[in-house]
């Protein structure tokens, strides 16, 4: 535990009430076992109101305004103010925000705190990739205003406020090692990747689905969210070649679309390709009900687009996977890489489609080699990818950010 409690005032990009596990989990249920708590800072989404008992947050502004993008700055600044009045945070942390980061470092100057930023994705890059995929339709305005936002974006995040970060924590391993070629001092950032909740995922505690769609059928379970910049469709020519072996596959792609664009894209995929009886795409669900597809999988495929923008990742379903015992096939983004080769529990492959048919139908012909890498996940992922684990990485991390709230006992 920490001598003395330390608060955060932490401002997310993502819509509030927090969704993602790793804040929901990691800062509103793990954290205040060490003493830290969090006031959150943001925009509204389109869920309801929820406490958040791990400190305060502070909802400012809504993302689906359409001067979100123009106002989230100047709203974030009001909520930091909302939130230095009801608690003189000990730091100002911002995650994958720029001109919020940018404000959010000159009022930690000025209140005398350090300022973390938290990058759990390059959002610069990706503004470049959006901007590069427009500049084929022509060098319109619209081009043009994804160029500067990506040319000022590039300036501020990594000629201010990277450099001028008391500390940085990173998503990966990988990406730690990409930020220190780009001039950031290596001991000045912490890696936390994804993690799960082990009780959640605890695979005696689920319910196995009773959909008869399943029944009979070699289960292959993707689970996560649908899109076109995923290669998504990529599943679908794995499924093309698996059954032509095992005419009984079925896999399970057990999440939704960011958009009902890239849902009706994929649904029109699946029949193209004369799918329908091959692959069951679920769309949203309540994590339970998804769990309980889950754990009917024979495997679980992961596969990882390579390139800037994913190869600094970490994929939270591998390890969801390893967690519930499923034995997995993932290809070699260096955070999959290293996960597969420390846990023993899946086969990690080129994001080849022969490839990762070759990889699970092994699984599919040999129960026992498949019995052996599911029985390693749980254990592997309990060690080191828990929430608990990471939480106090996190804290530890938080001791030297920030000495006068005291070291960790």
């Amino acid at each position: 535990m920490r001598s003395r409690p330390l608060s955060i005032a932490f401002i997310v990009r993502d819509p509030l009430p927090p969704r993602r596990a790793d804040v929901l989990t990691l800062f509103g249920a793990e954290m205040p076992r060490h003493g830290v708590h969090t006031e959150l800072v943001g925009q509204a989404g389109v869920d309801a109101p929820a406490p958040w008992s791990a400190g305060g947050m502070h909802v400012v502004g809504s993302l689906g305004s359409r001067f979100a993008a123009v106002c989230s700055p100047f709203w974030d600044l009001l909520g930091l103010l909302r939130a230095w009045r009801r608690t003189r945070p000990g730091c100002i942390q911002v995650r994958d925000k720029v001109a919020s980061a940018v404000l959010a470092w000159l009022a930690a100057r000025c209140l005398g705190l350090p300022f973390v930023y938290w990058m759990s994705f390059p959002i610069v890059e990706g503004y470049e990739v959006r901007r590069d995929a427009l500049a084929g339709r022509g060098r319109n305005p619209l081009w043009l205003a994804h160029a500067l936002r990506a040319r000022i974006s590039r300036l501020a995040i990594y000629r201010l406020v990277l450099p001028r970060a008391d500390h940085v924590f990173v998503q990966s391993e990988a990406m730690r090692a990409w930020l220190a070629g780009q001039g950031v001092a290596r001991l000045r950032m912490t890696a936390v990747p994804m993690g799960v909740d082990v009780d959640l995922f605890d695979r005696g505690a689920i319910a196995p689905s009773t959909d008869p769609r399943l029944d009979g059928r070699r289960v292959v379970l993707y689970l996560g969210s649908v899109a076109q910049s995923r290669r998504s469709d990529f599943l679908l020519e794995v499924v093309q070649l698996l059954r032509a072996r095992a005419p009984e596959v079925l896999l399970v792609i057990a999440g939704d679309a960011p958009s009902p664009d890239e849902m009706a894209w994929m649904r029109r995929e699946i029949a193209g390709r004369g799918l329908d009886k091959h692959v069951l795409l679920t769309g949203w669900l309540p994590q339970r009900a998804a769990l309980g597809y889950a754990v009917r999988a024979e495997a679980g495929l992961s596969p990882i687009p390579r390139g800037p923008l994913f190869d600094v990742s970490s994929p939270t379903k591998l390890v969801e996977y390893l967690a519930l015992g499923i034995p997995s096939v993932a290809n070699d983004i260096p955070d999959q890489a290293q996960v597969i080769a420390q846990s023993g529990a899946g086969l990690c492959v080129p994001m080849q489609a022969q490839a990762f048919a070759e990889a699970t139908l092994r699984l599919l012909a040999d129960p026992a080699l498949a019995a052996r890498l599911g029985a390693r996940g749980p254990g592997w992922v309990r060690a080191h990818r828990s929430y608990g684990i990471l939480a106090r990485k996190v804290a530890q991390a938080y001791g030297d950010i920030c000495p006068p709230c005291g070291p960790i006992r």
